[in-house]
């Protein structure tokens, strides 16, 4: 017995936009009207039918449950998978699938890593559209988050474990293009995240195997393509527990692409070679929100300036450094006094290494703490 759609909260899921994306490339035409909201589409061998431009219809989800009787039978397919087709026609649908999961089944463990790895991923490519970095903060970036907030669980597939994400509908193009993968700073937010998606899984799938054929600089060079320690970690914690893992992103019907669909596949082997480029990204940029125990060992000011550096004696990895901080005039005269007193300072800011050289960028003493009587002072 074949199933069919009738529950009217799925159908009404279904968008007009996409059911028009879908009949147009399935090889229907619009011929004409229908009354106020609707337009007849003709096929030399299908049926005719009349697509609703609105869900404002008072039968609307009678009319898509008829619609895709018809287009499953045109496409001879079962009712269920072409809803899953038009529930995502209007949508740039991202899918992670593990082709090994027995029985489409991952344990709680691995199901939690892999949501997680999926969010990381969305996260750090939404944050690399504006200005692409070796390191993001992602909780700092308002659009990535607005725009993960708005990314939906689609259906499962058979056979396999895979998660469906959906993010917003993509409108139909109002305004034509010379190319059908022209690229516009026009293209909605979900658009042009979906294309740095695929540009930063290729990127890092061609730099994993330039650095296995001994190129030092091809997680360097790919950072421009939205690679980043974010992205290489949220990789991570997505195939560290499968043999392979495979990303895909079928690109909407009412925008469409050069190619219907791309995909990317990662291996469980690789995890080693993403650590190590995390890792090299991560001592590139500066860490963030520190905070410093020490003692003020140096201090130098000149005059003709409002500010004054200080060296900072303090812990870093388990091994006592010197630290170079600049710091305001008021900070600076905190430092002096706690100089004067041998006191432990707490100084907040972002740590930097230059080489061997360790700098606070950015900083703020944060509290002065006065050395009890009787305690050595260890400068």
């Amino acid at each position: 017995m074949k199933a069919k759609i009738r529950d009217e909260e799925a159908l009404l899921a279904v968008s007009p936009s996409a059911l028009s994306a879908y009949a147009l490339a399935a090889g229907w035409s619009r011929i004409e009207t229908f009354g106020e909201h609707s337009d007849v589409f003709a096929h030399e061998s299908f049926p005719e039918i009349i697509l609703p431009r609105t869900q404002e219809l008072g039968d609307y989800a009678r009319v898509v449950s008829k619609l895709i009787e018809i287009f499953a039978s045109v496409a001879a397919i079962d009712e269920l998978s072409l809803y899953q087709d038009l529930v995502t026609a209007d949508r740039d649908a991202i899918r992670v699938r593990v082709p090994g999961a027995k029985q489409g089944i991952l344990s709680m463990d691995d199901g939690r890593e892999l949501m997680n790895g999926i969010c990381n991923m969305l996260l750090a490519v939404a944050c690399s559209l504006q200005n692409p970095k070796p390191l993001y903060r992602t909780g700092a970036n308002k659009v990535a988050s607005d725009f993960l907030e708005q990314v939906r669980l689609g259906q499962t597939e058979q056979n396999s474990f895979s998660v469906t994400l959906l993010p917003p509908a993509i409108p139909p193009i109002v305004q034509p293009a010379l190319d059908r993968d022209w690229a516009s700073e026009d293209d909605p937010l979900e658009r042009r995240i979906a294309k740095r998606l695929t540009e930063a899984l290729k990127a890092t799938r061609k730099a994993t195997e330039s650095t296995v054929a001994g190129n030092t600089e091809a997680f360097s060079q790919a950072v421009s393509d939205g690679v980043s320690a974010n992205l290489c970690e949220a990789l991570i914690q997505l195939i560290r527990p499968f043999p392979t893992l495979e990303i895909s992103l079928t690109w909407a019907r009412t925008r469409p692409m050069k190619s219907v669909r791309t995909v990317h596949s990662f291996y469980k082997e690789e995890s080693a070679i993403l650590s190590e480029a995390a890792r090299s990204y991560r001592r590139q940029e500066p860490q963030q929100d520190v905070r410093l125990v020490g003692f003020v060992k140096r201090l130098t000011q000149d005059r003709s300036e409002t500010e004054g550096t200080i060296t900072l004696r303090s812990f870093i990895d388990g091994q006592m450094k010197s630290v170079v901080a600049v710091m305001s005039q008021s900070d600076y005269r905190r430092a002096i006094q706690a100089h004067g007193d041998k006191a432990t300072v707490i100084v907040e800011g972002d740590l930097e290494r230059i080489g061997q050289l360790w700098r606070i960028l950015n900083p703020r003493i944060a509290e002065v703490l006065k050395i009890e009587d009787g305690q050595d002072d260890d400068y």
